[in-house]
């Protein structure tokens, strides 16, 4: 990877990295489905244009928009609303385990033994993170993020599938099938949005823009820009900077504490993570 696109890849995981601690923050204001709609209400208005009919690969685009937005956000802003930033951007790398498996089941994939401890270690990290006294404050939180990155992981295996899909015209279906689920949702649900946006100031504004335009576009297009250029093994490691990021975001910024043994449990996950990602080339050559 060349200086400069190496230097890019480190700015994506910097966005990425601090996009949580900017949720985090709208988060204790906007209830988060409000939050969630208000996110891809933003978006659909700037890629609007960028909508376009896929004729015989509408499902998939439809069942991997759904995944991708009103279910898989939904389970996620709606766990870190009631956690850790730091312990969910730890829990939310399981989407790469979880979907290595799920790609044996649907795809006939095939895990070596490397990759069969990437996947324990993975989810033995996320257990001893798990038994931490100060995360059972929070435990039902953990478990919508990982719902979220099962149903992430789903949406991912379609997307293997899918061919001829720009990353902007994915992300403009995401937004139109998320943005009036997540307004009918948060109406049934949630409670007082017109006083919420209202009194909302511009920190808390700040995060919803951050995490739409920030985060979602420049992050997801940049990711997309880097791979059509270098092999998933040379780009996927490097994304566990993300979580690195948020971490050192959240401890500084925002003041969350990390124990010992949250510490050694996000360590052995993103342990298993980087041995997951790193095998990940198989992955893609023997895919469909």
């Amino acid at each position: 990877m060349t200086p400069v696109h190496l230097a890019f890849m480190v700015l994506i995981n910097l966005i990425w990295g601090f996009a949580l601690v900017a949720a985090k923050v709208s988060l204790e204001h906007f209830p988060p489905l409000l939050f969630a709609a208000l996110r891809f209400t933003l978006i659909v208005l700037v890629l609007f244009p960028y909508l376009k009919i896929h004729r015989g690969k509408m499902r998939d685009v439809i069942i991997i928009a759904l995944c991708a937005g009103p279910i898989g956000f939904g389970f996620f802003f709606a766990g870190l609303a009631v956690s850790n930033a730091s312990v969910t951007a730890v829990i939310g790398q399981l989407g790469v385990p979880i979907v290595t498996i799920l790609s044996v089941v649907f795809l006939g994939e095939v895990i070596g033994w490397k990759r069969g401890i990437g996947i324990a270690l993975a989810f033995l990290g996320v257990m001893i993170i798990s038994f931490d006294p100060t995360v059972f404050h929070f435990i039902n939180g953990i478990i919508l993020i990982v719902m979220s990155s099962l149903v992430g992981s789903v949406g991912t295996i379609f997307q293997r599938r899918i061919r001829n899909v720009g990353v902007f015209e994915m992300q403009a279906w995401v937004a139109v099938a998320a943005a009036p689920i997540m307004i009918l949702a948060s109406l049934a649900l949630e409670n007082h949005q017109w006083e919420t946006i209202q009194t909302a100031s511009w920190l808390n504004w700040a995060g919803i823009f951050y995490v739409a335009f920030a985060s979602s576009l420049v992050g997801h297009a940049g990711i997309y820009y880097l791979l059509q250029r270098y092999e998933v093994t040379q780009t996927a490691p490097l994304t566990l900077l993300a979580p690195i990021f948020t971490v050192f975001f959240a401890v500084t910024l925002i003041g969350e504490h990390l124990s010992m043994r949250m510490i050694i449990g996000a360590l052995v996950a993103l342990s298993g993570v980087l041995i997951v990602s790193i095998r990940e080339k198989k992955i893609v050559d023997t895919g469909p």
